[in-house]
């Protein structure tokens, strides 16, 4: 029998919670609601904490900026590279584990490992595998006849290095929700269509990858939101800078340096404040097309 909540009972549950309501109202609430204000801060004393003018100068200052819209250019470019190949690479590697008895523990902790890794340690070892003279990519290269390419100062091939890192990197994690969302669709569909006749592909297209729509759907908004934020990947492959000739200046490298080098506070919370919109009206639309397209 349910009872109806008491007093008693409320404060009780409310107290259970406070803890991590102080904990997510301190370092989660609190600083997005000061970098909202703090992106109207025309004349800041940083260090006494006052503020002398307020107004739309930043925002107007960073619209005006070049450095700010290669930035947008490079993290959708990134955006784009990253998340349509992980979420392909991350189900195919979930279908074929699915499949793997023997070992299968020990092949789906070798895949998430990378996730777990230091981003600083992982982009050490890719420098490596990236060095043209003795690096193993273009080791593998030279089998097919391909000259060393300068992954890491060539302009022309850093995006595209970055985003190589930041798929292997990300796999685990996502391999792990497909395992969980394969674990969850009920064998009898299979067996049916198997009665039927329906070939593999037949089943995965018709069976597989529609009840797959809510963790597809899962995976993509957070690798969406994940991708917009990069910036360990860029400091660390780079040696803290953004790529040679800014080919990989996302927007929050563009924030670190306004932020941390050049003391541009308000300049920095505006374009975290940009960022920010950006993020909620890319979530938005994919919650429109998940509420008109997946079916749970």
């Amino acid at each position: 029998m349910i009872q109806n909540p008491t007093l008693k009972s409320t404060m009780k549950a409310w107290l259970y919670i406070l803890p991590m309501m102080l904990i997510i109202f301190t370092f989660n609430l609190y600083p997005i609601v000061k970098s909202f204000a703090m992106s109207f801060y025309t004349d800041y004393n940083f260090y006494e904490d006052v503020v002398h003018a307020y107004g739309i100068g930043n925002f107007a200052t960073i619209l005006q900026d070049s450095d700010f819209y290669l930035a947008i250019k490079n993290t959708f470019i990134f955006v784009l590279g990253v998340v349509p190949i992980s979420i392909a690479l991350s189900l195919g590697i979930a279908l074929l584990l699915n499949q793997i008895k023997f070992l299968s523990g020990f092949f789906r902790t070798v895949y998430f490992l990378p996730f777990v890794t230091s981003t600083v340690a992982i982009s050490l070892v890719w420098n490596w595998l990236y060095h043209r003279n003795y690096g193993l990519m273009n080791y593998f290269l030279g089998w097919f006849g391909i000259e060393p390419v300068h992954w890491i100062t060539d302009p022309d091939y850093s995006m595209l290095a970055l985003v190589i890192m930041a798929v292997w990197k990300g796999l685990g994690f996502n391999i792990i929700l497909f395992l969980v969302g394969l674990n969850n669709i009920d064998e009898t569909y299979y067996k049916a269509a198997k009665v039927d006749g329906a070939s593999g592909f037949r089943r995965f297209w018709n069976i597989t990858l529609p009840l797959l729509g809510p963790t597809v759907f899962l995976v993509s908004v957070l690798g969406v939101i994940n991708s917009f934020k990069v910036f360990d990947e860029v400091y660390a492959l780079f040696q803290a800078k953004p790529g040679p000739a800014k080919s990989t200046l996302t927007i929050v490298y563009y924030l670190y340096e306004k932020f941390y080098t050049e003391y541009q506070y308000g300049i920095a919370a505006a374009a975290g404040v940009v960022l920010f919109v950006i993020i909620l009206a890319v979530t938005l639309v994919q919650f429109a097309y998940n509420r008109k397209f997946v079916h749970y």
